[in-house]
């Protein structure tokens, strides 16, 4: 079985992401497609085991095996845990809907040091761009904001809200290099600071609830294992 027979016949779950869920897009944003799909269970029963994740077929799309994603979530990687939260569901079957169901059991007080991880390295990016060009990349900017926003978020009221709502025009005017680098830097600061404030007294319990997650993998894998032997 190819990796795009697995995406076309096996995914679970897909969503828009990026700048189009973000409700940050405007005429010339891409469509972000992420999925989840789940290599069926026989597939594991060989030395050779299905991908953890596959790029394409179409542009701009990617999915991860169901297991890669819910290991990753329960780190509570950006990129990961946002999927679950998107505006713009695309497709969810009986599996992707129980997922989605299950998504506040990958919510936990670690996305303050896995957010704040991410968001160092994308800071450095920008740091070097100001040395190298005397500008950062308004675009990544504006996006390392957002992620900042929705962290302190996060941990201020344990939900994770990826829609920036009324900040929809400040972000914006930072993507058109209409806001001073001096006045950006402010402003990560000062919400990376109220993240860090947030994150002690976070309503989000201390660690993810791995059991419930090892449950419904387990039962996915089993029910996958029936099906191919029916």
């Amino acid at each position: 079985m190819t990796p795009e027979e697995l995406v076309a016949d096996h995914t679970v779950y897909s969503c828009v992401m990026g700048s189009r869920a973000f409700g940050l897009a405007t005429e010339d944003s891409d469509t972000d497609v992420r999925g989840i799909y789940l290599a069926p269970t026989p597939l594991f029963w060989r030395f050779d085991k299905p991908p953890t994740h596959v790029e394409g077929p179409a542009d701009e799309q990617f999915s991860w095996e169901l297991e890669r994603f819910c290991d990753l979530a329960l780190h509570s990687n950006p990129n990961v845990l946002e999927c679950l939260h998107s505006p713009l569901v695309q497709y969810a079957d009986q599996t992707g809907r129980e997922l989605l169901a299950l998504r506040g059991a990958f919510l936990s007080r670690r996305a303050y040091a896995s957010f704040a991880r991410y968001a160092l390295g994308q800071r450095k990016k920008l740091d070097a761009d100001v040395r190298t060009h005397g500008a950062p990349r308004w675009k990544h900017a504006m996006h390392l904001l957002r992620l900042l926003t929705s962290c302190r978020d996060l941990l201020r009221t344990g939900k994770l809200t990826i829609e920036v709502g009324a900040g929809r025009e400040r972000l914006l005017a930072v993507k058109r290099g209409e806001v001073s680098w001096q006045e950006v830097e402010s402003w990560m600061v000062r919400l990376a600071t109220e993240s860090e404030e947030a994150a002690p007294a976070s309503p989000l319990p201390a660690e993810p609830d791995r059991a419930r997650v090892a449950e419904f993998l387990y039962r996915a894998r089993r029910e996958s294992a029936l099906k191919a032997s029916a």
